[in-house]
C-alpha cells in the first residue's frame, strides 16, 4: 500500500472512531497510533493533518491531538431578491429616484494600495495634520468639567461664538449650529430647503459628494456652467427660470474641483438673482482655512452680507485639521434657521461633546494659527511642485486654471484621450488619480482628472506620481 492511501485509510479509521470522545478529550498519542494500525510515524501525522483541516481535531505541538468543537452549520443564506422591487422607484409616487452613487466619494475616502501614490484624496497627509496640537487639545478637553456630558443641541456656545466671528458680517452666535463635519450639514440645508422630487441647481462641475446628498434626498441635479471666476450668473438667472428651482448650492471660494472663486461682482449678482427667484443659496465654504500663502486677501463669505437670510452658509473644521475631527457649522437667519435645527436634532441629536469640546480647545491656542499659516506655505509649495511637473511632464493636459487655494487641480484631457482609460492605467503605474465624470450630473463637456496634492507625503512624491503618470499617457498613447 503506498503512502497516500494508507494516509487516506488511518483517516478514514480516526474519523469513525472519533465519536467514542467527548470534545476537548484527547486522542490516544502518536505512538499508541503507530502500533494500533502498523503505520509509519509520518502516515500518523499526516492523517492527524488532514483531520485537522477538516476542523475534526485540533493538534497542540508537544501536547498531541484532541477531539474539536463542532463546527457551527453554514449560515442560511436568504432570498434577498424581493428588495430590488422594494427599492426601485415608483414612477406613480416617487418623481426622481433616490438609488445613490457613492463612487465619487469613495475615492477620495478609500485607502489606496501600498506602493500607490495618493493624488485622489480628500484629505490632508498625516504630515500636514495639527497631530500634537490636535492631542494637546483633546488632552485639554478631557479635564474641563462635564467634557462628557451632554451638550446643548445647537452646540457649545463659545464654538457657535467662534464660528459666528469667522463668518463676520453680523452673523450672531444664535443664528449658528453645530454640525458633525460639512456634509451632514450639506444634507440637513438640503433636506430643510427642498421637497423630494424638485430641481437643485449645482455647479458644473461640482463636488460629487453634494451630488450624493440631492440624490439620496430624491432632488434632481440641474447643472449651472462656471468659468475660471466661478459660476456664469446669466446661466444662474436662466436656469432659476427654466426650473422653477429654490436652492442654489456653490463653493464661492476655490471650488472643488476647478479652484475657481467668485469675485466680488459675481458674488453680489448670485444672491441678488436668487433673491428675485425666492430662492437659497447654499454656500459650502469648505476651503477658507486652507488658503495658499501667495493668494490675494479673502472674499467675504457670501452668508456676510445678507441682511435677508438668502444663504445658508456650511463651513467646517475638518478639512483643514483631520478626517475625524468632524465639526462643523451651518449658518442662517429667518424661520429656515428652525427647520434647520429641528432636521438635525431629529437626525443626530447632537454632536458629541468630547468633539466639540476639543475643537474648541484647538481654535483657541496659539497652536491653531500657527498651524494655518503653516499650511498655507505648505499647500502653496505643493501646488507649485505639481503645476510645475504637470506642465513639463503632461503638455497634452490642459490646467486651465492655478487656484491659490484649496488642494487639488483640475485638469482636462485631449480627446484622443479616454477618461476611465487614463484613471485605470495610471493606477496599474502606481499613481491614483480622481476621474472627473463624477463630478459632473449631466454629460460632462470632456475628459478630465483631478489631481490632489495634498494627500501625499512631499514634493518627491507629487514628481514621482507625475512621472508615473506620464506613463500610464505613454501607454495610452503609444
Amino acid at each position: 500500500m503506498n503512502e497516500s492511501s494508507s494516509v487516506a485509510e488511518l483517516a478514514k479509521s480516526l474519523r469513525e472512531e472519533l465519536n467514542r470522545y467527548s470534545v476537548g478529550e484527547k486522542l490516544p498519542s502518536s505512538r499508541v497510533l503507530v502500533e494500533r494500525y502498523r503505520v509509519s510515524p509520518v502516515t500518523v501525522t499526516r492523517a492527524l493533518a488532514q483531520l485537522a483541516a477538516e476542523g475534526l481535531v485540533v493538534t497542540r505541538p508537544g501536547a498531541g491531538a484532541y477531539r474539536a468543537e463542532p463546527r457551527a452549520a453554514a449560515p442560511v443564506v436568504g432570498d434577498t431578491s424581493w428588495q430590488q422591487l422594494a427599492l426601485s422607484a415608483d414612477t406613480a409616487t416617487e418623481l426622481v429616484p433616490r438609488a445613490v452613487d457613492a463612487s465619487g466619494v469613495l475615492v477620495t475616502l478609500s485607502a489606496p494600495q501600498p506602493g500607490v501614490i495618493e493624488f485622489n484624496g480628500g484629505y490632508l497627509h498625516p504630515s500636514l495634520q495639527p497631530e500634537r496640537a490636535l492631542a494637546a487639545a483633546l488632552a485639554r478637553a478631557g479635564r474641563r468639567p462635564g467634557a462628557w456630558g451632554r451638550p446643548p443641541t445647537d452646540g457649545l456656545p463659545e464654538l457657535r461664538e467662534w464660528f459666528a466671528r469667522a463668518i463676520g458680517g453680523g452673523v450672531t452666535a444664535a443664528e449658528v449650529l453645530i454640525t458633525a463635519g460639512g456634509q451632514p450639514a450639506l444634507t440637513t440645508a438640503l433636506r430643510a430647503l427642498a421637497p423630494p422630487g424638485t430641481p437643485v441647481l449645482v455647479e458644473s462641475p461640482t463636488y460629487p459628494g453634494m451630488l450624493a446628498i440631492a440624490r439620496a434626498a430624491g432632488l434632481r441635479p440641474v447643472p449651472v456652467p462656471t468659468d475660471a471666476d466661478g459660476v456664469r450668473p446669466e446661466l444662474l438667472e436662466a436656469a432659476f427660470r427654466a426650473t422653477g428651482a429654490r436652492v442654489f448650492v456653490c463653493q464661492p471660494l476655490f471650488q472643488n474641483p476647478t479652484g475657481a472663486s467668485l469675485g466680488a461682482e459675481r458674488s453680489a449678482a448670485v444672491v441678488r438673482i436668487a433673491r428675485a427667484a425666492g430662492a437659497f443659496v447654499v454656500e459650502d465654504d469648505f476651503a477658507r482655512r486652507l488658503v495658499h500663502e501667495d493668494s490675494a486677501p479673502l472674499p467675504a463669505p457670501l452668508a456676510a452680507d445678507d441682511p435677508d437670510g438668502v444663504v445658508v452658509h456650511v463651513c467646517s473644521l475638518t478639512k483643514p485639521t483631520s478626517p475625524s475631527l468632524r465639526v462643523g457649522a451651518l449658518a442662517a437667519r429667518g424661520p429656515v434657521l428652525e427647520r434647520l435645527r429641528a432636521i438635525q436634532v431629529v437626525d443626530s441629536f447632537f454632536v458629541p461633546r468630547p468633539l466639540q469640546e476639543t475643537a474648541l480647545e484647538l481654535v483657541g491656542s496659539p497652536a491653531w494659527s500657527r498651524h494655518v499659516r503653516a499650511l498655507a506655505a505648505e499647500l502653496k509649495s505643493r501646488r507649485d511642485t505639481m503645476a510645475g511637473a504637470v506642465a513639463h511632464q503632461l503638455p497634452e493636459l490642459v490646467l486651465p486654471h492655478v487656484p491659490s487655494g484649496g488642494y487639488q487641480l483640475w485638469l482636462r484631457l485631449p480627446d484622443t484621450l479616454p477618461e476611465a482609460a487614463l484613471v485605470s492605467a495610471a493606477l496599474r503605474h502606481g499613481v491614483a488619480v480622481a476621474p472627473g465624470r463624477p463630478y459632473f450630473c449631466a454629460e460632462p463637456p470632456a475628459g478630465h482628472i483631478r489631481l490632489s496634492f495634498a494627500g501625499v507625503a512631499g514634493p518627491t512624491e507629487i514628481v514621482e506620481g507625475v512621472r508615473r503618470l506620464r506613463t500610464a499617457v505613454d501607454g495610452l498613447l503609444g
